[in-house]
C-alpha cells in the first residue's frame, strides 16, 4: 500500500519524535542521566507533536485541514524549541549566575499550584544548567533545539507550500 504524501509526512514526524524520545529514555534509564524539569517539558512538547502527527496520519487531511495539522505541529515545535532555547541559555550562563538547585519536578507538582510549578521550572535551577551528555559538541538541549527548529520549518513548509493535495 502506498501512502499519500500528507500521511507519509505525519508518519515520518511521529517516527522521528518517537526516536528522539526513546533516546532520551535510554539516556535516563540505561545511562543514569536524570532529566531536569526543562527536559520534562521538552518531552511533553515532543509527545504533543507525536499526538498531532498521529491524528493527522489517521485523518489523512487535505486542503485546510492539512494546513491546520501542520500549523499545530509547527506551534508545538516552536513551543518546544522555546523551552530548549531557554535551557541552552541556562547552560551557557557563567558559573556565578547559575541559579541554585531547586526541588524536583515531582515534588513541585505535589506541593505547589501548577502555575507556581511552571514559573519555578522556567526560572531554572542548577540541575538545568549542568551539561551531562554531549554528542559532536552539542548538549541534549542544543540537539533538542535543532530538532524542534527543523520540525517547525518542515511542518510549516509541508502545510503552506503552494501545492495542496486533493482528495484523491
Amino acid at each position: 500500500m502506498i501512502m499519500k504524501p500528507p500521511r507519509s509526512f505525519y508518519l515520518a514526524v511521529a517516527f522521528l519524535c518517537s526516536g528522539l524520545l526513546s533516546f532520551g529514555y535510554y539516556l535516563q534509564f540505561f545511562q543514569g542521566i536524570e532529566p531536569c524539569p526543562l527536559c520534562i517539558f521538552q518531552r511533553l512538547a515532543y509527545i504533543t507533536v507525536i499526538a498531532i502527527a498521529l491524528v493527522g496520519l489517521l485523518h489523512g487531511p487535505v486542503n485546510i485541514m492539512l494546513r491546520i495539522y501542520s500549523g499545530l505541529i509547527s506551534i508545538a515545535a516552536l513551543i518546544g524549541g522555546s523551552i530548549a532555547g531557554w535551557h541552552v541559555r541556562l547552560q551557557h550562563l557563567p558559573p556565578d549566575e547559575v541559579p541554585e538547585c531547586g526541588p524536583g519536578l515531582d515534588y513541585m507538582l505535589d506541593v505547589f499550584p501548577l502555575t507556581d510549578t511552571i514559573r519555578m521550572a522556567f526560572t531554572g535551577s542548577g540541575e538545568c544548567a549542568e551539561v551531562s551528555w554531549t554528542f559532536l559538541g552539542f548538549s541534549i538541549p542544543e540537539w533538542s533545539l535543532l530538532w524542534f527548529s527543523l520540525l517547525a520549518v518542515a511542518a510549516a513548509w509541508h502545510g503552506f507550500h503552494k501545492k495542496l493535495y486533493g482528495p484523491f
